[in-house]
């Protein structure tokens, strides 16, 4: 069993924990949900013991699972990103419930620092726009929402942390604060160039330095964790925000290369190499790993709803009774209707950014079923990930590179579905990969008992490669009627009050 280690995979509305053993088989998988809390509209939390709760109970099955802790070498980490937790140093209790990534009541905020002619500094240093998806107006509406935060932040009594300094904190009895450098760099706090904490930043959000975990390399000595939690002091040797962790595991280790992850929202990465790449069209520049100090960067747009569109399909509107009845649905659509469903239910993100934009269904007709609701549902993650694929190949052969490669590579949840995967395909009319283990997230981070990450090309395997099928005239016909729904919902959201 030497060799085996235990990924936690903490995501927005589940913990996974996953063992792999030696030669990147999943041998054991535990998982469990957790509830979504909304206190207001636009609002977003979790309750951080549920984090935790989760966390524990997926890595102690798991590890039943394989015959006990001694059969694990190792910990990493692969988390949601952005989620943002601030808790008592001395007892480790959080101080308000963890403000998720989709969270928007920082909107305001941000429009505000925008209108004061902030949006440069933070593009310049930090890579990223000035929106409430980020960490650091979250941090401060804690320290200014909670009673006395601010106080206590400033006696060095308080710790930030997105969740995997959380659960770092937690797993090592509160011994180690830190943070790797690929969720760094999602706090809007990071300079991306010295790969520390800016000052001008910290500033400008109003967040104490105080607070602030350490930044340590995506592949390290992170720290042990207490012996009692999982049965012995096991070794935590990999942290990464979970993007940048499916971009390891889909092998994406070339500048050019891109992946597509699809869980609650859809994420595009293309590594971008050694320097950083900023954006003209609004996509996020960022840390893709960090080893030995040196910093691989990417370009990143973001797709705030993709399985969780299927999800409102389930649950808010009951026209199909499981994720993958939507495409069952969808081939059975008429052909003859054109709908679109643009999922803004949050906003959009790039290359909009557009917090003020809600969800709207476009070309109903009286003969509209859930079939072409379904349809139009699934349409709409190829749709976006086709204009974020495209800013991103002018961006990077603008800063002087060569086009990037024309095949994406897959993975997550809504990968499975064969239907969704060859309308992508055909939207974005390019290759479709899609890789035997679905799941990279978590395996991109076996890395931690590599000496180097392009250790994982051996053991990156291909299910299927969708091949696009659509004709060209009919592509750009949808594509067209795509933008015009775009564009329609953008201006709603400018008439709305």
């Amino acid at each position: 069993m030497a060799g085996h280690i235990l990924v936690v995979d903490q995501g927005a509305t589940s913990t996974r924990a996953i063992v792999f053993d030696a030669r990147v088989r999943a041998v054991a998988t535990a998982q469990r949900e957790f509830p979504q809390i909304y206190p207001h509209p636009g609002w977003i939390e979790h309750d951080p013991e549920d984090l935790w709760r989760t966390t524990l109970a997926t890595a102690r099955e798991a590890i039943a699972t394989v015959s006990g802790p001694q059969n694990i070498a190792a910990i990493g980490i692969a988390n949601q990103r952005e989620t943002t937790l601030i808790w008592d140093r001395k007892t480790g209790a959080p101080i308000y419930n963890a403000i998720v990534w989709q969270d928007r009541r920082t909107a305001g905020a941000c429009a505000e620092l925008a209108r004061a002619g902030h949006a440069g500094l933070e593009r310049e240093r930090a890579g990223l726009v000035l929106d409430p998806y980020f960490s650091a107006t979250k941090i401060a509406w804690i320290l200014d929402h909670v009673e006395s935060a601010r106080a206590r932040a400033a006696r060095g009594e308080l710790a930030f942390g997105t969740v995997d300094a959380f659960l770092l904190w937690r797993l090592t009895g509160g011994a180690v604060h830190a943070t790797d450098a690929t969720n760094a760099s999602r706090t809007s706090l990071l300079n991306l160039r010295t790969g520390g904490w800016d000052d001008a930043l910290l500033d400008l959000f109003d967040a104490p330095c105080s607070v602030m975990p350490e930044v340590r390399d995506t592949v390290g000595a992170f720290g042990e964790t207490v012996a009692e939690l999982l049965g012995a002091a096991l070794p935590i040797y990999a942290m990464a925000g979970d993007q940048q962790s499916a971009l390891v595991g889909q092998v994406c280790l070339t500048p050019g290369m891109a992946k597509a992850t699809y869980g609650t929202g859809g994420f595009i990465l293309l590594n971008t190499g050694d320097a950083p790449v900023f954006s003209a069209h609004g996509l996020l520049t960022t840390i893709a790993y960090q080893w030995d100090g040196r910093r691989t960067y990417a370009l990143e747009g973001s797709i705030f709803s993709a399985g969780a569109t299927a999800q409102w399909l389930r649950d808010g509107l009951g026209v199909i009774a499981h994720a993958a009845e939507a495409g069952v649905f969808a081939a059975e659509a008429d052909p003859e209707q054109e709908i679109y469903l643009v999922p803004a239910y949050a906003g959009l993100g790039a290359p909009h950014w557009r917090a003020d934009a809600r969800a709207a269904v476009l070309g109903l007709t009286r003969g509209a079923t859930r079939r072409e609701i379904a349809r139009a549902a699934l349409e709409s993650v190829g749709f976006q990930t086709n204009d974020l694929i495209a800013a991103m190949s002018e961006d990077f052969m603008a800063s002087g590179a060569a086009r990037p490669q024309a095949v994406v590579r897959v993975d997550g949840g809504m990968a499975a579905s064969d239907w969704t995967m060859q309308f992508l395909a055909d939207i974005v009319g390019a290759p479709v990969d899609r890789p035997t283990y679905k799941e990279t997230t978590a395996l991109g981070w076996r890395a931690g008992l590599y000496p180097a990450p392009d250790e994982f090309a051996r053991y990156w395997g291909l299910d299927r490669r969708f091949a696009p099928r659509m004709s060209e005239p009919t592509r750009e016909a949808r594509r067209d009627g795509w933008r015009a729904a775009v564009a329609e919902t953008l201006r709603s959201g400018e008439r709305a009050p």
